[in-house]
């Protein structure tokens, strides 16, 4: 019985995808598992998770939106014979005090640093790909973003480079184990300044407009969120603007041993793949 394979949840997202194939490509046996994979993975029906967890050495988990379920699914991982376990966070966790932001990383967290296995944690900043496969695309398309965002840098960090990251650690045994890493781009830049970078990548006039965390919310129910979503992604914001996650750190390079892509070089990629035209 093969007892190798890595488990890849959210194997459809932004870096489930990612890291699914950059560990085949290194030949490691990969189950990807989401609620649309063959292998069907759904937070909300527990009767979908043993059998995403038979056989498996490694698991890549990725929070659902609520806090709680992680608790139980480590427990089933431990049961099952999982050896270690990766988890994506955010950055600065611990430091997000009374926030309501991020409760269910936060439980996610707890679960697996309190377990008996070998875990990791990864605390991305903000991806730079949220301009472009995120809420942010859809407003930059129409010419103007507008956030509750001021004057402090956020470090975006590459989506490219936390696959990257998350390929290292899943497949490096012991070298990582509880550690957490706090990964961020090589510096930081406003959401002004970034939107500013791709329109002179894109060729496009791009403007950026802040507005409060109320009005946003409000924008983000007006386009289909429910009110407890908008709220939370309003007070991520809200959070940023205190300013202790906004510095940057050399996380990136202890794993990989090299510096992290810069923004520029995610503006330019991805106007050129033509995903700001109107």
């Amino acid at each position: 019985m093969r007892h190798d394979t890595t488990l890849v949840l959210a194997a459809t997202g932004k870096t489930g995808r990612r890291i699914a194939a950059r560990l085949r490509l290194r030949g490691t046996p990969v189950r990807a598992a989401s609620r649309s994979s063959r292998t069907r993975f759904d937070w909300s029906d527990p009767g979908s998770w043993d059998a995403a967890l038979r056989d498996i050495a490694v698991a890549y988990v990725v929070a659902p939106p609520v806090p709680g379920p992680v608790h139980e699914f480590v427990a089933r991982a431990e049961a099952a014979g999982v050896q270690r376990l990766v988890l994506l966070s955010g950055r600065g966790a611990d430091t997000w005090g009374d926030s309501t932001f991020g409760l269910d990383m936060r439980s996610a967290e707890d679960a697996v640093r309190g377990s008996a296995l070998e875990w990791t944690v990864l605390r991305p900043s903000n991806f730079a790909q949220n301009f472009d496969e995120d809420v942010f695309h859809a407003p930059l398309v129409a010419g103007e973003l507008a956030l509750p965002a001021g004057t402090v840098p956020e470090p975006f960090i590459d989506v490219e480079d936390v696959a990257d990251a998350a390929a290292a650690v899943l497949t490096e045994t012991g070298r990582h184990a509880r550690r957490i890493y706090e990964l961020t781009g090589p510096r930081a830049l406003t959401f002004g300044a970034a939107v500013e970078l791709i329109s002179r990548a894109s060729g496009r006039p791009l403007s950026y407009r802040q507005i409060t965390p109320a009005e946003y919310a409000a924008t983000l129910v007006d386009q289909g969120l429910g009110e407890d979503d908008a709220h939370h992604v309003a007070e991520m914001f809200v959070l940023m603007e205190r300013g202790l996650i906004s510095t940057t750190t050399e996380d990136l390079v202890t794993v990989l041993g090299r510096a992290p892509r810069t923004f520029e070089d995610y503006a330019v990629r991805t106007a050129a793949a033509g995903a700001w035209r109107r």
